[in-house]
């Protein structure tokens, strides 16, 4: 059975707007709290969020849900995504939320749950959450009625976890950073991590004010991470979005090197120290074809999912593999953290620039990537585009005119009414071409 109200990456919409409203967040959490209290006993629950002004509105009515069937709530206030998966695990609760619409603008929000072993919940979970919702939920007795408690050294505990993934002995001494935070959920343990390392830490999007996260800043705007290096002479940048679970890294002439870039260069150093398992790198459709040839120069495999960093760590941990991650910048190092974590990804980057001596410039050129156009086209409610057989039509036809020469794919964003067209080759007229005549075709028919 399909899910109908969670997507690729939990539950998400405009704030105020179904499925985003405090009176659905109230039975969303009631029926989560349900589903973990099946068998009766006390249960607990880690509540985060980023720094949107909604956020207010669902923490109180998630809480006031998940309290109303006896779980026991602690709140950890703004926080990165993988900092809640981790105190999910280590606060031994049995469900972490995470409150957030990572990179998209501050009127949309989102709740993503995490189970207890810090892991975004299971598909089969979610649909049992969503089964719940369809019925009535029985509340707790008065006496059982749930308690909530703000903890707050949360942001504390995070900071020491990332920086014991630090290489022991290394310090960012002599290194400038800029750190752009996005206004969002790291604007204050990104630059305390840097800072307690050693770095001359220059800090831009640390000033949210609940309407501004991801706003010409962060990891998909980085312009003003770019102005701010060339202002400053500093060595390296590093953009998180909204809720800190992707990164992006740009060197010190402001160029951008994004996660298939990243991804390249740990594959190849951790291949050479023996720590990459399987000798594999799981990333989704959408990195380039030359990532892809460029671990095979050096005998290593790159296993490839759906779009999303849920199927990106259902497919390490199916393989057992320790590295992954999404062109757009999603990291995930399960010998880390359970899931995307821009800060700690970051890190790793910082720690190759310190051991290597090479500037950033030199570490973000993995590898040439294979000329790649993406355009997205907007569609209104209840339209099916990818139906319509005159796009079908159309995709048929930019793939005969591609062959073998390249890539072409065509996706729904499973975040925002979005039709996705990529295609990768090695001549730039064919590649406007194909990606203009589904475009085109996309278009006409939405």
């Amino acid at each position: 059975m399909a899910r109908k109200i969670f997507g690729t990456d939990g539950v998400r919409g405009r704030a105020n707007t179904f499925p985003m409203t405090a009176e659905h967040a109230l039975k969303l959490g009631a029926a989560a709290g349900r589903y973990f209290r099946q068998d009766g006993n006390d249960h607990r629950v880690v509540i985060g969020k980023d720094t949107r002004r909604s956020g207010y509105m669902l923490e109180n009515a998630l809480t006031a849900g998940l309290t109303s069937t006896g779980m026991n709530v602690f709140l950890v206030g703004p926080m990165p995504t993988p900092a809640v998966g981790l105190l999910t695990r280590s606060m031994r609760a049995d469900l972490g939320v995470m409150i957030s619409a990572s990179h998209n603008p501050h009127y949309d929000n989102g709740i993503k749950f995490f189970g207890p072993d810090g892991f975004k919940l299971s598909d089969t979970a979610e649909r049992e959450i969503e089964q719940l919702l369809e019925g009535e939920i029985l509340p707790a007795q008065p006496q059982n009625i749930g308690r909530a408690k703000r903890i707050d050294d949360a942001r504390g505990r995070y900071v020491e976890r990332v920086k014991a993934t630090f290489p022991q002995g290394l310090r960012l001494d002599g290194l400038k950073v800029v750190i752009d935070c996005a206004n969002g959920a790291a604007y204050k343990a990104a630059p305390e991590v840097l800072y307690e390392l050693g770095a001359e830490v220059v800090a831009i999007g640390v000033s949210p004010n609940g309407f501004n996260i991801n706003e010409q800043c962060g990891s998909t705007d980085t312009a003003l991470a770019a102005e701010t290096i060339l202002d400053h002479g500093a060595h390296v940048g590093i953009c998180l979005d909204g809720d800190a679970d992707r990164v992006m890294v740009l060197d010190e002439t402001g160029k951008v090197a994004d996660g298939d870039q990243l991804m390249a260069l740990l594959a190849s150093r951790w291949s050479a120290s023996g720590r990459l398992k399987g000798d594999t790198l799981v990333a989704t459709v959408m990195s380039n074809l030359g990532l892809e040839r460029h671990l095979a120069t050096q005998g290593l495999r790159l296993e490839r999912t759906a779009v999303g960093d849920r199927h990106v760590v259902s497919a390490m941990r199916e393989g057992g593999f320790n590295l992954g991650g999404e062109q757009s910048g999603h990291i995930v190092m399960t010998d880390h953290a359970t899931t995307g974590d821009g800060l700690l990804a970051g890190l790793q980057f910082l720690a190759e620039m310190v051991q290597t001596g090479q500037p950033a410039s030199v570490l973000v050129q993995q590898f040439e990537p294979v000329p790649q156009m993406l355009q997205n086209v907007r569609f209104g409610a209840g339209k099916q585009p990818l139906n319509d057989e005159a796009v079908k039509q159309a995709i048929a036809a930019a793939e005969a005119d591609l062959g073998d020469a390249g890539r072409l794919l065509i996706r729904k964003s499973g975040t925002e009414p979005l039709i996705r067209v990529m295609a990768e080759c090695e001549d730039d007229a064919q590649l406007k071409r194909v990606v203009k005549s589904v475009v085109d075709a996309v278009e006409a028919a939405v």
